[in-house]
C-alpha cells in the first residue's frame, strides 16, 4: 500500500490528509513537532484574551483521525534522504515514505539581532509561543512592559491580546505609519489613530537596535536604532514578518530559495515529493500573487489540489482572485482583487476613496484609468460578500457597475445603516457621474449568471 507522509499538521497539511482519504484508502501519517493534534492556529490570541480554551480550536475530536486511518506522530524531522525515500527525527527514529509533502509553515523572522534567543523573546505563530507568553506576560504585575517589533498583522494582534490583560506596550514600527507598505494611506492614518487610541504607545520609523539582558538571561531592555532610547520591559514579540521553516532541507537534493521551490501542480524537483502552504514557493508567480503566501485559506486550497494529484487526478494548484481579511483592533479589514499602497500602485490604476467623517468605516476602490474596470477594494468597518467581488472581477465588470450595485455586495447584518448612497454620491461628485445606486436583491446575489 502506498505510504503517503506529510511533515506538519497545519491547515495545509491536515486538509491534504483528510481529501486523500476521502478519495483513497493510502496509508497517511502525519508528523509534527508543535502539537500531536490539528488546531486553528488563528484562534491562538482568543485563548490568551480568555474568549476560547485550547481544546475549542481543535476542529475534530481526537478520535477522529483514528476512525479516519490517519496515523498521527509527534517528533521533529532532522534530515530527507530523497535517494532512499527516508526521514530521520531529531531523537535517531527514521521513516519511510512513497510519498513526501512538506507541508512545516512559517517561523518568525529574525534579523540577527543582539538578545534576540533571551528568555521572554517571543514570536507569536506556535502553541508554544502562546506558552511562553503566559509564561512571561501573564499580568500586568509580572510583565510591567512589553515591546512589539514589526508592523504587521501578527504584531497588531499581539498588541491587542497583552492590552487585554492592561500590560502596556509599546510598538515598533519601522515604516513613518503602520503598514503603508500594504495600505493607501488614507487607510494607514486611520489604524495609527486607532492604535493609539487604545493606549499603545506607537513609535513609527523606528528600528530595534539590541535587547539587553539582566543578570538571569531575561530580558530587561530594548535600545531603539535611531535614538539610542533604552526601554525597560519584561516581554519583547517579534512579529516583523515570518520566513518558511525549511531549515531541516539545507542538506537535502530538494531544491530551495526562501522556501522549497514548487511549479503549479506544486512538484518540487524531485519525484513523489511535494511542497504547499507557507514554506511553498511559486517558482513563477501566479499572476500578481507572491511567490510565498502566507495565508490560511490559500494553504488550504493548496492542500486540497494536491490531494487529488496524489489521488490520480493530476490538477494544478489555481487559487483564482486574490481575496483577505484582518482586524486592526475593532476595525474588521477585508481586501478583493488588488489595492497597493500609493508608491506601489501601478501607471494605470486610480483610486477611488471614501471615509466616515466620524466612524471608523472606509472603502476604496482601484481601477483601471483608461477601461474603468474594477481592479480591487479594500472595505474597513463594513462587511462585504466574497462571492459578490469574486464575481466582478472574474466578469472585469467596470467600476459603475461595481458602485451601482454595491448594496449587494453588502454582508452586515439586517438594521445595519447602510453607507452606499454616500459612497455613490462620492464618485458621481468628484467624476460627473450620475450613478443610481440600486437597492439590496437577493435574487441577484444568489443569481449564478
Amino acid at each position: 500500500m502506498e505510504h503517503i507522509v506529510i511533515i506538519g499538521n497545519g491547515i495545509s497539511g491536515v486538509t491534504t490528509a483528510r481529501h486523500i482519504r476521502k478519495n483513497s484508502n493510502k496509508k497517511i501519517t502525519i508528523i509534527s513537532g508543535e502539537t500531536k493534534y490539528f488546531f486553528s492556529r488563528t484562534a491562538l490570541m482568543y485563548i490568551y484574551m480568555g474568549h476560547m480554551k485550547f481544546e475549542h480550536t481543535k476542529p475534530y475530536e481526537n478520535w477522529f483521525w483514528e476512525k479516519n486511518n490517519i496515523t498521527l506522530k509527534k517528533g521533529v524531522i532532522n534530515s530527507v534522504n530523497t535517494a532512499n525515500k527516508l526521514l530521520a527525527f531529531t531523537n535517531g527514529e527514521t521513516v519511510s515514505y512513497d510519498k513526501l509533502i512538506i507541508a512545516t509553515g512559517s517561523k518568525p523572522n529574525k534579523f540577527g539581532w543582539p538578545g534576540q534567543d533571551l528568555e521572554g523573546v517571543m514570536g507569536m505563530y506556535h502553541k508554544q509561543d502562546l506558552e511562553k507568553l503566559e509564561k512571561y506576560a501573564p499580568n500586568n504585575k509580572t510583565c510591567k512592559r512589553a515591546v512589539i517589533v514589526g508592523g504587521g498583522l501578527i504584531g497588531i494582534e499581539l498588541a491587542e491580546m497583552l492590552r487585554s490583560r492592561n500590560i502596556p506596550v509599546t510598538f515598533l514600527v519601522r515604516e513613518d505609519s503602520f503598514w503603508n507598505g500594504v495600505l493607501p494611506a488614507q487607510e494607514s492614518a486611520m489604524i495609527n489613530k486607532h492604535i493609539k487610541e487604545h493606549h499603545i504607545d506607537l513609535r513609527l520609523s523606528n528600528n530595534l537596535k539590541a535587547i539587553k539582558a539582566d543578570e538571569n538571561g531575561h530580558v530587561k531592555s530594548v535600545i531603539i536604532e535611531e535614538t539610542g532610547e533604552e526601554i525597560f520591559c519584561d516581554v519583547v514579540g517579534l512579529t516583523a514578518g515570518v520566513t518558511p521553516n525549511i531549515d531541516f532541507l539545507k542538506n537535502s537534493d530538494i531544491e530551495t530559495k526562501k522556501g522549497v521551490l514548487v511549479n503549479r501542480f506544486l512538484e518540487t524537483n524531485i519525484k513523489d515529493i511535494y511542497a504547499i502552504g507557507d514554506c511553498a514557493e511559486q517558482q513563477k508567480a501566479i499572476g500578481q500573487r507572491r511567490n510565498i503566501e502566507a495565508v490560511w485559506y490559500t494553504g488550504r486550497m493548496m492542500g486540497e489540489t494536491l490531494a487529488q494529484t496524489i489521488c490520480g487526478n493530476k490538477t494544478a494548484y489555481n487559487p483564482g482572485n486574490w481575496f483577505n481579511s484582518a482586524k486592526f483592533l475593532d476595525i474588521e479589514y477585508q481586501t478583493y482583487g488588488w489595492v497597493f499602497s500609493e508608491k506601489n500602485k501601478k501607471e494605470n490604476e486610480l483610486y477611488f476613496q471614501w471615509k466616515h467623517p466620524k466612524e471608523y468605516k472606509c472603502i476604496t476602490i482601484s481601477f483601471d484609468k483608461d477601461t474603468h474596470q474594477f481592479l480591487g477594494i479594500n472595505t474597513f468597518g463594513i462587511r462585504m460578500r466574497h462571492e459578490i467581488f469574486d464575481k466582478w472581477l472574474t466578469e472585469k465588470r467596470a467600476i459603475e457597475h461595481v458602485l451601482e450595485y454595491l448594496a449587494d455586495a453588502n454582508f452586515d447584518p439586517e438594521f445595519y445603516k447602510l453607507y452606499e448612497p454616500q459612497i455613490v454620491a462620492k464618485f458621481n461628485k468628484e467624476n460627473n457621474k450620475k450613478i443610481q445606486p440600486k437597492k439590496k436583491s437577493w435574487k441577484r446575489i444568489f443569481s449564478k449568471t
